[in-house]
């Protein structure tokens, strides 16, 4: 099969990392895979490092255009970001080819649902991260598959691990640590709030915090500020193969008030990293039955006593990091993530 993967997205978070591990896992299961993407992305450089053929569009509209142009070109669309959803459809007149479409958020409809019910119902095939993400299309009649994201072995690295210690200057210290953006729906505001009340607990804990810049980065630095936490809560921006570094932490923690799924957790559990979260959208189906510890959205108080008490208890974190290891191993692979979508492209492709 001829297949378009289509991510619009300029950043890398967890959906640009699918798309790539699932343009890459079909490659090697013989379709021919081409990726079209926003100019200047990371995803383009990353995609073009594998050796895939890119198409670099600099507006949505543009995906469009170049979706009438050439889509019939392609057995399957697939559409893995919501924004260049519409653009997709309205060309599907003139490529007539299937239109897959996978929702990577959890956030609920608000206000007039009608064009959401549109774009959703036009698509030959409707995929979700979690069943918090297939929520807002069931509600509205709508069949939709579930394929959680994957996460792709990663092998240590101790020496980076070190290197990241010396830099940072935290020798002797217990890490606690997040990887998420500074945007409103990952609330760090919540978690430095959090990281107050355990940093007053135990003086050798230091929050490590990696993420790109979003809306809610002044309030972060503010919080930071106003508690006191300069040197204890470290911002230290995005980084390429974050969770390498994630075997330097005691305690993974995670704030989100909303979360598909949560690729980072899915990271840190793939390292053997005990977790703590909020029940969030997809965090709870990952967390449920042990394998993390949840509090509500918003609650800084319960994220700080969950955090204290994984810190206090030795034994505890390596029983939860043995079982969250081996549900990512079993249910979260690459390889059986691709098969779903391959299955899935061949059906529709055959339906055409």
């Amino acid at each position: 099969m001829r297949i378009l993967q289509i991510n619009s997205e300029r950043g890398w978070r967890g959906g640009e990392r699918q798309t790539l591990l699932t343009s890459l896992g079909l490659r090697e299961r013989g379709h021919e895979v081409e990726v079209l993407v926003r100019a200047g992305g990371v995803l383009e450089t990353r995609a073009q490092s594998e050796g895939l053929r890119t198409h670099a569009m600099n507006t949505t509209a543009e995906f469009g255009v170049w979706l009438a142009r050439h889509g019939q070109s392609y057995d399957v669309l697939h559409v893995q970001t919501a924004n260049v959803l519409a653009w997709a459809l309205l060309a599907k007149p003139l490529h007539r080819r299937p239109v897959v479409f996978s929702r990577r958020t959890s956030f609920p409809i608000r206000g007039f649902s009608g064009f959401s019910r549109l774009k959703w119902g036009c698509t030959d095939v409707r995929i979700a991260i979690s069943e918090a993400a297939a929520t807002a299309m069931r509600e509205m009649g709508l069949s939709v598959q579930i394929i959680p994201s994957a996460v792709p072995p990663v092998e240590p690295n101790a020496s980076r691990v070190q290197e990241f210690i010396l830099r940072e200057k935290l020798a002797g210290h217990r890490l606690v640590g997040t990887a998420a953006a500074l945007s409103p729906e990952k609330d760090p505001v919540t978690l430095i709030h959090a990281a107050a009340k355990v940093c007053a607990t135990y003086p050798d804990v230091i929050f490590v915090h990696w993420g790109a810049e979003g809306a809610a980065a002044e309030a972060a630095r503010l919080a930071i500020h106003d508690l006191g936490l300069e040197g204890r809560y470290r911002l230290l921006g995005f980084e390429v193969g974050v969770e390498q570094l994630f075997a330097a932490l005691t305690v993974f923690v995670m704030a989100s008030r909303h979360e598909a799924l949560g690729s980072s957790v899915l990271d840190a559990m793939a390292q053997s990293v005990p977790v703590v979260a909020t029940n969030a959208g997809g965090l709870k189906e990952l967390l449920a039955d042990g394998r993390g510890l949840l509090s509500e959205p918003g609650d800084a108080g319960g994220l700080a006593a969950h955090i204290v008490e994984l810190l206090s208890q030795p034994e505890r974190r390596l029983n939860m990091a043995t079982h969250g290891l081996h549900e990512v191993q079993t249910r979260y692979g690459v390889e059986a993530m691709v098969e779903q979508y391959e299955r899935l492209y061949l059906r529709a492709a055959s339906s055409r």
